[in-house]
């Protein structure tokens, strides 16, 4: 089942390419049958400005099997690192939206132009496997793409959305990641133009089947390469059409070697974190999958990784084999002090306060009153790194309650605030509160 990569998400524009072909009525999707609207109709929908519902008043949380799996997913796999999310306790933390990625469906839709599931790999189907996640009180994703193909050459919803939308709908899907591979541009309209009609017309039909799906866009990882000032654009309207946006480049894969894992981890986390001025409470930048437990990362690598996405109010979705997580994996994706920042009511993006080529400083703001503070050694070796309260935003005070959101060990400053001997690759993270 395992076939060679193709490139996917901010790697490759190749998909991209004009289609001299493609007219305007491909872009229209057909008008099937309707289906049943959901009881649960999604709330704060408005159709007059075309705004996605806040579906995602934190950032999401749950698994993926890209990252570990790739095409190698079935109902086994699935439902194992399901059941895992429960057994470890991690689905009661708020790991619970388990979805499937490229590759879980047939090559051709059926006769009346409906996507089908790989009979061989989900024999059940796709309403069967999502009534076993709910029984679990979990939530269900799904994949699909704007474009013709998926990445991996499967069918795409283009001149499908209202279909695929109401499929998912009648499958009792909670959450829908849309890619952006395969996409014709229109002669004269523009590649930018193009997504935005595209992402635009799933997002109405997600709207409109009256089922909640939490909508993640892939749009801006498309468009990284083309400059801040479009890059920025295509985020900014993402952000109106979804709930969350995939930024840039995906995450390393399980089959990477450790030291490209790691660069892919530091990778993400610099280009995510230029990108707080887009972010609001219910609207998330997405860095792509948590990798703890992947073969090779150290235990600072995977824990700094877990406070830098907290720091930056990012999804926490693992991408992992849940069913086989070391221990130390488990304890990092499972601390609950790291996880309250990250699903922090006010819901701010923490932002770099200070910075070079080997540290990082991030200062995010609390709904208490309180920051958490991390600080970041990207270097090779260890490093003592400091942070003036000025400096990180810290309300004038006689002195600072530091709690150590990693080790739990509590300490007193009375001004600035240092981590010493941070070793290398690690990060240390506090909840920082004034006296």
């Amino acid at each position: 089942m395992s076939r060679p990569p193709v490139p996917r998400i901010g790697r490759s524009l190749a998909g991209l390419t004009a289609v001299a072909a493609c007219s305007a009525g491909l872009l229209a999707a057909p008008a099937p049958a309707s289906a049943a609207p959901d009881p649960a109709r999604a709330p704060g929908a408005s159709r007059a400005t075309g705004t996605y519902p806040n579906l995602a008043p934190r950032p999401p949380m749950g698994w993926n099997n890209w990252s570990y799996y790739m095409c190698d997913l079935d109902e086994k796999v699935v439902l194992d690192n399901a059941r895992a999310l429960v057994r470890t306790g991690l689905a009661r933390k708020g790991y619970r939206t388990v979805t499937l990625d490229d590759c879980w469906m047939s090559r051709q839709r059926d006769t009346r132009g409906r996507l089908v599931a790989d009979p061989v790999k989900f024999p059940h189907g796709m309403a069967h496997l999502g009534k076993q996640l709910h029984e679990m009180g979990l939530k269900f994703g799904i994949y699909t793409d704007v474009g013709t193909l998926t990445c991996e050459k499967f069918p795409g919803s283009l001149g499908h959305f209202q279909q695929d939308a109401e499929q998912f709908a009648r499958w009792k899907v909670d959450y829908v990641k849309a890619d952006g591979c395969n996409v014709p541009v229109t002669p004269g309209r523009g590649k930018e133009a193009t997504f935005r009609e595209l992402y635009g017309q799933l997002s109405r039909a997600l709207r409109d089947t009256g089922r909640p799906m939490t909508f993640s866009v892939s749009a801006p990882a498309y468009f990284q390469f083309d400059g801040d000032s479009v890059w920025h654009r295509v985020i900014r309207w993402s952000s109106e059409v979804g709930n969350l946006w995939r930024g840039g480049r995906d995450i390393a894969l399980q089959k990477s070697t450790p030291a490209a894992k790691w660069a892919s981890i530091v990778y993400n986390f610099r280009y995510n974190s230029r990108l707080a001025a887009f972010q609001r409470a219910g609207r998330w930048n997405d860095p792509d999958f948590l990798l703890a437990g992947a073969a090779g990362l150290t235990r600072q690598e995977m824990q700094s990784q877990m406070s830098l996405w907290a720091m930056m109010a990012a999804p926490l979705i693992s991408s992992t084999d849940l069913s086989d997580l070391p221990a130390a994996a488990r304890k990092v994706l499972g601390n609950e002090r790291v996880i309250a920042v990250d699903q922090d009511a006010l819901g701010v993006q923490g932002r770099v306060v200070a910075q070079d080529d080997d540290f990082a400083v991030l200062s995010k703001p609390l709904k208490n009153g309180d920051r958490a503070i991390a600080l970041f050694n990207s270097g090779s070796t260890p490093r003592t790194l400091s942070v003036t309260a000025p400096a990180a935003g810290l309300a004038e005070a006689d002195s600072y309650r530091l709690h150590d959101l990693v080790t739990g060990r509590r300490t007193h400053s009375a001004k600035d605030i240092v981590a010493r001997e941070v070793p290398p690759h690690g990060t240390v993270l506090y909840r920082v509160t004034p006296n």
